[in-house]
């Protein structure tokens, strides 16, 4: 299993990052902005935990959106 993780960085708005939460991974609002609350204040969040094949697909959806957005927004995952 693999953990898909936001980073933090200085450009990228915070209602952004609520937004990426809530499309791709499904998160309620509240939850959503929890997460971004952590990206913020420790530089890194853990968005879900998934197989290693669904875990890339976020990845890449999320830099490819963040991509066409114009933010820097970088995601990655790591191996549990």
């Amino acid at each position: 299993m693999f953990k898909v993780l936001l980073l933090n960085d200085d450009y990228t708005p915070m209602d952004f990052v609520v937004v990426v939460l809530q499309k791709f991974f499904a998160l309620g609002r509240e939850k959503a902005t929890q997460i971004m609350l952590k990206v913020h204040r420790e530089g890194i969040g853990v968005c879900g935990v998934y197989p290693r094949d669904v875990a890339a697909t976020k990845v890449e959806q999320v830099k490819s959106y963040s991509k066409q957005h114009q933010h820097p927004l970088q995601c990655v995952m790591e191996e549990m």
